[in-house]
């Protein structure tokens, strides 16, 4: 079977370990499926169609995607579009662009390509930590958690088996690749798709938030004036908190996790601040940390 070439407008590099990196501008993924070889190499060949042309149909509708969620519901035409504005949708009485869910909505959008056959065993797309999940019965992946977006390293793992109802993983806080209203080193949200995780990923890291001397806020469009946030007051840096800061802090983020678990939007979350770590719902065989 000969190999399908990507076009020159991204780059795709088959790892030696079975893993297959895309890259196109903003749009930094890894994906791997387990299962039998011609099946893995049809799910890749699919991949490459579904990334070829993404990046454009989702900068034709960039002004759309900047705007604020709200009714009436705009009518997108790119299938990642459509998953953006979903997962953002449940919380278009706050503000909420769809680009809080733009790397979920891409894993996600990889993944049906990928796993569109009963041949592959387990997948997943990581776009960015950002990661969408393809289990069968009898299957299981473990994903390592990172408690500091700032200084990534791994801080544990999860494992995720077939009968679990999480789908999608992701991670977001301050310092990360988008400008956060809160203050929380990383909050890591377990939900049915990845774009999903990724909106209230972004919902609940703004929640973990106080008024205090040590939060350095500036607007938004200072610091990149094509920012969907406009001029509202992100987190540039925090400094020394107290004890009673970081926890009515993490509080505030627990209320908002709880709410959304309550609500069904949200399976599990774990949310750090300063070392600090508060979760809410039941992390699906959470292991230990590990050093380095």
């Amino acid at each position: 079977m000969t190999q399908r070439l990507p076009p020159p407008s991204f780059q795709a590099i088959h790892l030696p370990d079975g893993r297959l990196h895309l890259h196109e501008g903003p749009i930094d993924v890894i994906l791997r499926a387990w299962g039998a070889d011609e099946a893995v190499r049809e799910g890749y060949a699919r991949v490459l169609d579904r990334f070829d042309g993404l990046l454009r149909r989702l900068v034709d509708e960039l002004p759309s995607l900047r705007l604020p969620v709200a009714e009436p519901r705009h009518a997108f035409a790119g299938p990642v579009a459509r998953r953006m504005q979903a997962a953002v949708w449940p919380y278009r009485d706050r503000f909420i662009t769809p680009r809080a869910a733009v790397a979920g909505a891409v894993a996600d959008e990889l993944l049906g390509a990928l796993a569109a056959d009963p041949r592959l065993d387990r997948a997943f797309v990581n776009d960015g930590g950002d990661i969408a999940l393809h289990l069968t019965p009898g299957t299981r992946l473990t994903l390592g958690i990172v408690a500091d977006v700032q200084a990534p390293r791994l801080h544990g793992t999860v494992t995720l088996a077939h009968a679990d109802p999480v789908r999608g993983v992701a991670t977001s806080g301050r310092g990360g690749r988008s400008f956060s209203l809160g203050i929380a080193d990383a909050v890591t949200v377990l939900a049915g798709t990845a774009a999903a995780a990724d909106a209230a990923a972004t919902m609940i890291g703004n929640a973990v938030n106080l008024d205090h001397p040590a939060v350095r806020r500036q607007p938004a469009r200072r610091l990149d004036p094509d920012s969907d946030l406009a001029d509202l007051p992100v987190t540039v840096d925090v400094g020394e908190l107290e004890p009673d800061a970081v926890a009515a802090a993490l509080e505030a983020g627990a209320t908002e996790a709880e709410a959304l678990r309550a609500a069904g939007l949200v399976e599990a979350a774990a949310l750090w601040l300063k070392g600090s770590c508060r979760t809410v719902g039941r992390l699906p065989r959470l292991g230990g940390s590990r050093p380095g």
